[in-house]
């Protein structure tokens, strides 16, 4: 099966511009592989709130992200912190992005998985 993916660093790019244009700010904390590397997202409130996302294949094939509340990580930027570190440890062609954004939007534009609020 051939997979249309883009190259991580495109698609990384691509969601720093739309935080940028939207007014919030986008630093990538970890550069992995250009081509083929996982992107995981975090996002923070500056209130001490923080989300994280994960990629993930849906059941029809596609490219989706899950928010970690689902797997019990809390919403505080220790946890999520945390979760991130060991992540990096665990994969070293892992890209890591951070937004900073008072409204905690995330400028994804794949599907996400989230626990209902």
């Amino acid at each position: 099966m051939f997979d249309e993916r883009l190259p991580s660093w495109v698609w990384v790019d691509a969601l720093m511009r739309r935080v940028q244009i939207a007014g919030a700010s986008c630093f990538v904390l970890q550069k992995g592989d250009r081509e083929r590397g996982d992107v995981i997202v975090k996002v923070a409130d500056l209130q001490g709130s923080a989300r994280v996302y994960v990629p993930r294949t849906s059941m029809e094939g596609t490219r989706i992200f899950s928010d970690v509340r689902l797997q019990g990580v809390g919403e505080s930027e220790r946890e999520a912190d945390e979760y991130v570190s060991r992540a990096r440890n665990r994969d070293s062609d892992l890209w890591v992005i951070e937004i900073e954004d008072r409204e905690a939007r995330h400028f994804l534009t794949e599907d996400i998985e989230a626990p209902a609020d």
